[in-house]
């Protein structure tokens, strides 16, 4: 993968150094620690939005193919202040997908106003309420951040299997999905429709986070239609989808499935999804929640 050619963003907050550490984290008021921060933990691994405050979406828009500059700036708008190459790798992907989503809401005629990504250790808080390591990456629509544990990269490599700088660009572009999401108008429409009842809202929630993952597979398009990623890439990217699907994480925290209880999809239902948006590059294409079968 090529992420050294892409343009950094300079909307990265980097707060790793600011967090304290400790044995445990709050939930609700319950301090967690050991192996039921664990357990957390990964069963909070996809969450696409902070479960503190889940809000959908219902896309709109009807864009054509779009012409993303061919060549990468990557000194364009400052060059970036990172030394550390993890944050360096998030600045220059979370870049990308400000220069990918700037032309795709140019060519329905709307702007884009990228979010911010915020990097954190340990505990930090958020629009949405505070944020720890078991709630994993999140895109908060209060304030239209995106929330990232420098930790997470690490479980998505040792412990679900899924390594590779792609594996993890996914997981940052399907939280810019959600932003995405939040900026076409359709997440408070999604939780007008999802109510108060837990079957339609989990349904709903599916539907969710399955566009999230092709607006992720939109960006990798056009990433690879200018050679900064490969079929190698690809494969990681496929890999991370199916690592954090519902179906896949049950079966590690319970060791069985209720499918019922999906909040994001099973593994083939995600891959299935971020597929659709690679291989158009196409956001009319990731209409999850017109679909008949996801």
């Amino acid at each position: 993968m090529r992420w050294q050619d892409m343009r950094p963003s300079d909307n990265v907050d980097d707060r790793t150094d600011g967090a304290s550490g400790g044995g445990g984290f709050p939930i609700g008021g319950i301090p967690l620690s050991g192996g039921a921060i664990i357990v957390v933990v990964i069963a909070s691994l996809l969450f696409g939005i902070n479960p503190l405050e889940l809000l959908g979406l219902m896309g709109g828009g009807n864009p054509s193919q779009v012409q993303v500059p061919s060549q990468p700036a990557p000194g364009a708008n400052g060059a970036s202040r990172a030394t550390d190459p993890q944050r360096e790798f998030v600045a220059r992907v979370l870049g990308d997908t400000e220069d990918v989503w700037g032309q795709v809401f140019q060519s329905i005629g709307k702007r884009y106003v990228p979010p911010r990504l915020e990097l954190f250790r340990g505990a930090t808080r958020s629009g949405c309420g505070t944020a720890t390591t078991a709630v994993g990456p999140f895109y908060c629509p209060a304030d239209r951040d995106v929330y990232l544990d420098t930790d997470f990269f690490r479980e998505l490599q040792n412990r679900f299997g899924a390594p590779g700088e792609f594996a993890r660009a996914y997981v940052i572009a399907h939280e810019v999905g959600h932003h995405v999401q939040n900026l076409l108008g359709t997440m408070q429409q999604f939780d007008a429709r999802a109510g108060g009842d837990p079957r339609t809202r989990n349904a709903l929630s599916v539907r969710l986070e399955l566009q999230a993952d092709c607006y992720a597979g939109v960006w990798g398009h056009y990433a690879q239609q200018r050679g900064l990623i490969d079929t190698s890439d690809i494969e990681s990217g496929m890999r991370a989808a199916a690592a954090v699907g519902d179906d896949n994480i049950q079966k590690q925290t319970q060791g069985y499935v209720v499918p019922d209880s999906f909040t994001h999809g099973s593994s083939q239902q995600r891959t299935r999804w971020f597929s659709n948006g690679l291989r158009s590059g196409d956001p009319r294409d990731c209409d999850t929640f017109n679909a008949r079968s996801l």
